[in-house]
């Protein structure tokens, strides 16, 4: 959270993100329906990897975002720079993982 900022570095693209999530939300309902009708297997995997992609690219939006306004607004304010920067090593570490 940037509560220096008031409002979060990802608001700007809020719309975008929230489309995105919900054309997610119809994928993953489109596999659950695959999933009843016993569809093949290997086009339900096909699926879960466009899923896999698209969430992947949410998250760098949303970390590009925070790196632009969090991370460098604390940064260029010399408040807390050291800390936000450990901060985003510790989110980037994570998102590495999956």
């Amino acid at each position: 959270m940037c509560p220096e900022l008031h409002h979060h570095s990802y608001t700007p693209k809020k719309d975008d993100l929230l489309r995105r999530l919900k054309r997610i939300e119809g994928q993953v309902r489109g596999i659950q329906k695959m999933i009843d009708e016993e569809r093949y297997c290997v086009d339900i995997l096909i699926q879960i990897a466009a899923i896999k992609s698209a969430m992947h690219q949410v998250g760098l939006s949303i970390l590009e975002s925070h790196t632009r306004g969090c991370v460098a607004d604390a940064i260029a304010n010399h408040k807390d720079g050291e800390a936000k920067i450990e901060e985003l090593m510790d989110v980037i570490r994570q998102f590495a993982k999956s």
